[in-house]
């Protein structure tokens, strides 16, 4: 047995030592691979038409971040104010740029901190606007709450342990 327990603290007391950038690096890839083009292709539906899409988003937009809104005023976003196309282009950008800053390692925490806010407005607009099912915890089937709380998780190991070794933040010496 104490063979068995040395075992364990050498070889888990090594994986320990390199939780200081294993972890962030995990992390940011892991990111990468599950949420990036979820939220790239999320951000392309929202585009406008033309040059300019990125300032002027599609009806698209206004129904997935203001579907009540968008109802009431007969799907017809002209008849939306400022603030909505201002709040529009906010999340379209957000959903390319925070990602990307994520990946790439550049101001690696605060990205993650504007991700995790996003994740959760984007869920009250779910449950709230869309009519999606919450769920619950400790149920045998997975919810939008278990895969929010996961991807929230995932973001907030970013925001405590920052982006890793391989990251522009390492380069330009940003904690």
């Amino acid at each position: 047995m104490t063979a068995l327990i040395s075992l364990h603290n050498n070889t888990l007391g090594r994986l320990e030592m390199t939780t200081g950038w294993l972890t962030p690096t995990l992390a940011r890839l892991v990111f990468a691979a599950t949420l990036l083009v979820y939220y790239w292709n999320s951000a392309t539906t929202k585009l406008g038409s033309g040059f300019f899409g990125f300032l002027f988003p599609s009806d698209g937009a206004y129904v997935q971040i203001f579907p009540k809104a968008m109802e009431a005023v007969s799907y017809d976003s002209s008849q939306l104010g400022i603030m909505h196309w201002a709040i529009a282009v906010a999340g379209t950008w957000a959903e390319f740029l925070l990602p990307t800053l994520i990946v790439i390692g550049l101001l690696s925490r605060f990205a993650a901190l504007g991700m995790l806010a996003f994740v959760w407005v984007q869920t009250i607009v779910d449950v709230t606007g869309h009519g999606t099912e919450l769920g619950s915890y400790f149920t045998n089937a997975v919810s939008l709450l278990d895969d929010r709380t996961l991807w929230s998780f995932l973001l907030a190991v970013i925001v405590i342990n920052g982006a890793g070794p391989l990251s522009v933040d390492r380069i330009l010496h940003i904690k």
